[in-house]
């Protein structure tokens, strides 16, 4: 095991943003949306923290995954379907269309949050990582996020 530490010493402070962004209407599938987070001009403040992502509906999800291959995003959409499909099973709850009852099966297997280390004003993540919405209806509109960014700010030179 190998331990190194990031921020040498303990950072004093302790500052708090919330905002709310809007992502674009995308067609089904899983759609990377790393660059919208990293243009929250308020990360810069941080020394060291944690930025907390809420996804506000019931038929989509987030998560962290490969951002390098675009077939991975496919792949991906192709399982999900295939453990959550829309024909062959009989949901109850119908009444949103036949995408809906698979969608909300698929947002609580993934989920609809994400928290991720600040360090230095940036998002820390791995050199493949990137964050995805996955959008699990045929035909969506806009997306709402809650970003709550928490921790110790820059100090100033």
């Amino acid at each position: 095991m190998s331990y190194k530490k990031i921020t040498p010493t303990p950072v004093a402070g302790n500052i708090w943003f919330q905002a709310t962004m809007t992502l674009p209407a995308k067609g089904r599938g899983c759609h990377l949306i790393t660059e919208h987070l990293e243009k929250v001009k308020e990360l810069e403040q941080f020394k060291v923290g944690l930025c907390h992502i809420l996804l506000l509906h019931t038929s989509a999800s987030l998560t962290l995954n490969e951002n390098w291959d675009p077939a991975v995003r496919q792949d991906m959409e192709m399982m999900l379907d295939k453990i959550a499909p829309e024909a062959g099973v009989s949901y109850t709850h119908t009444c949103e269309g036949p995408d809906d009852m698979p969608a909300h099966v698929k947002s609580t297997m993934i989920g609809s949050e994400l928290t991720i280390p600040i360090h230095n004003g940036k998002l820390t993540l791995g050199r493949w990582q990137g964050l995805w919405l996955c959008e699990h209806r045929n035909c969506a509109g806009t997306r709402k996020i809650v970003i709550t960014l928490n921790g110790a700010p820059q100090t100033s030179k």
